[in-house]
């Protein structure tokens, strides 16, 4: 039986929990990412900004790399507003909450879905920011390799802070 989502939330880890989930290797790389993301006046100002609560439930695995990637900017966002907080829990097991998010027939990690106060859906963020979905999407071979190098290196942490805004800000 499918457990209600404000339940699965509340089951949820914290992120500092999440991370002990790891040896040392995806820290560090966590760590790198979330130490580097620098953030303009007007983005911080509008993540400041957001007075709901906003919970955001977050399906993760540490040895994904796009969560080693993204989860530091979720991690940024709710350290700069406390309206705004985040659980993790596995793919593993619970792949039937996915379901309506899936890419190409299959559940993706990071999923982020956020939720206002009544456990209410708003949005969802899926596997990687939107500026990298429309590069792959455009075929240009070497635009693609060039900008998957970059996200890999943690270079488009503020595209998924924009992405996650428009969500809900």
């Amino acid at each position: 039986m499918k457990v209600d989502i404000k339940d699965l939330y509340n089951s949820g880890i914290c992120f500092e929990e999440f991370m002990t989930h790891d040896d040392g290797a995806y820290i560090e790389k966590i760590s790198k990412i979330y130490n580097t993301i620098e953030l303009e006046d007007d983005l911080l100002a509008k993540i400041q900004s957001i007075d709901t609560e906003i919970r955001v439930l977050v399906f993760a695995e540490i040895w994904c790399p796009d969560c080693v990637i993204n989860l530091p900017a979720l991690k940024k966002i709710c350290d700069l507003n406390e309206a705004i907080e985040m659980k993790i829990v596995s793919r593993e097991g619970n792949e039937e909450y996915l379901n309506d998010y899936k890419v190409d027939g299959k559940p993706k990690i990071p999923t982020f879905l956020f939720l206002d106060g009544e456990f209410k859906e708003l949005g969802a963020f899926v596997e990687i920011p939107n500026l990298i979905k429309q590069v792959m999407s455009n075929g240009n071979q070497i635009d693609i390799i060039v900008a998957k190098r970059k996200y890999r290196k943690g270079e488009f942490t503020k595209e998924t802070i924009e992405d996650i805004l428009k969500i809900i800000a």
